[in-house]
């Protein structure tokens, strides 16, 4: 637990020193949690890496503008030597120690590399010193073993104020009690203040009924979203440098020249589709004439003779009818037998 109260301690105190020295890298992200900082300045990303970069130029204003440095494009690991070789010159690491730079080290070395780099940017010592030491001791002032003692200087048993100050605050409380005409005045002021931020609410649209719709892009919400946003651009920048930059500088890849035969494939399915729709109406037709005749055969249409025939009764009748005649008309003319 006290390893980690001054790993704290020290993370705040190097994020303090780049708030003092007036890092561009750093404004605009209001961390307030020590894990934060700790993601920041110690987790391998390629913003660390432009603080680091930052903090050296700052330190050697001709860092950056060597040869070497000019094709670091071409090789990424010539940054990170380059700030190691500087770092040997200051006699803070060695020149082999390429872990430290990247980030791949402990983070209590990380946070005293940094901290010791700080110590050499112009105007960063003093205003980093000045902060630590009052947050040292409110950090020491509302320890858990140090509540009760300040419980106690809160609320004393015994009154600390001497006699004649004490016999000032006990005197005549009529003195105190303000007259009628200062009640009417400090009234008066009082509604004169109330209308004047009743007037002012009435213009400012963010102080009206849709105040909690408006909470939303409040600056507090728009900070804690923009370190949100830091912390996800830092650990996107970790996985594209670690995993996804030797994927990306891959040729795109080449498509086959016989992709008509998809083509073709594709057109000749339409038209099968086309002709199952064409048949599927040929079977519905089929179906609703089948329907239709049974429907006139069933269903009595027809009369004859006062009664209501079907169309396979009256047809068959007219045929009964048609061979009664023929048979008439066969007797009348054959030869009479008797003739």
């Amino acid at each position: 637990m006290a390893g980690s109260s001054k790993e704290e301690q020290l993370v705040r105190h190097v994020y303090a020193g780049l708030q003092a020295a007036s890092c561009p890298l750093v404004e605009g992200l209001y961390l307030q949690e020590a894990s934060s900082m700790l993601q920041l300045l110690c987790a391998p990303s390629q913003h660390r890496t432009d603080i680091l970069k930052w903090i050296c130029s700052s330190i050697n204003p001709n860092f950056g503008h060597s040869k070497t440095m000019v094709v670091r494009s071409s090789s990424p690991d010539v940054l990170t030597k380059e700030i190691a070789a500087l770092g040997q010159e200051l006699m803070l690491c060695r020149a082999d120690d390429l872990d430290l730079i990247r980030g791949d080290a402990s983070s209590h070395r990380q946070l005293r590399f940094l901290e010791q780099l700080l110590t050499l940017v112009p105007g960063c010592e003093k205003s980093a010193g000045d902060g630590l030491d009052a947050e040292v001791l409110l950090n020491e002032l509302f320890a858990a073993e140090n509540l009760p003692h300040l419980s106690r200087m809160l609320r004393p048993a015994l009154d600390p104020w001497p006699a004649d100050i004490k016999a000032l605050f006990e005197g005549p409380k009529s003195s105190l009690k303000p007259n009628g005409k200062e009640a009417s005045d400090v009234l008066a002021l009082l509604q004169l203040t109330r209308s004047t931020l009743e007037q002012l609410q009435s213009q400012c649209e963010f102080l009206g009924g849709e105040a909690q719709s408006a909470g939303v892009l409040s600056p507090s919400s728009l900070r804690v979203a923009a370190c949100d946003l830091q912390l996800l651009m830092a650990t996107f920048s970790h996985a594209f440098e670690s995993h996804l930059r030797a994927h990306c500088s891959r040729e795109p890849p080449c498509f086959s020249a016989e992709a008509d035969v998809f083509q073709r494939t594709h057109q000749l399915l339409l038209a099968f589709i086309k002709e199952l729709e064409m048949l599927q109406k040929v079977s519905e037709a089929s179906a609703s004439l089948t329907e239709e005749v049974n429907h006139l055969q069933t269903q009595p249409s027809y009369r004859r003779r006062g009664e209501r025939l079907t169309l396979r009764e009256a047809t068959s009748s007219h045929s009964r009818g048609h061979r009664l005649r023929d048979i008439v008309k066969g007797f009348e003319l054959k030869p009479s037998i008797f003739g």
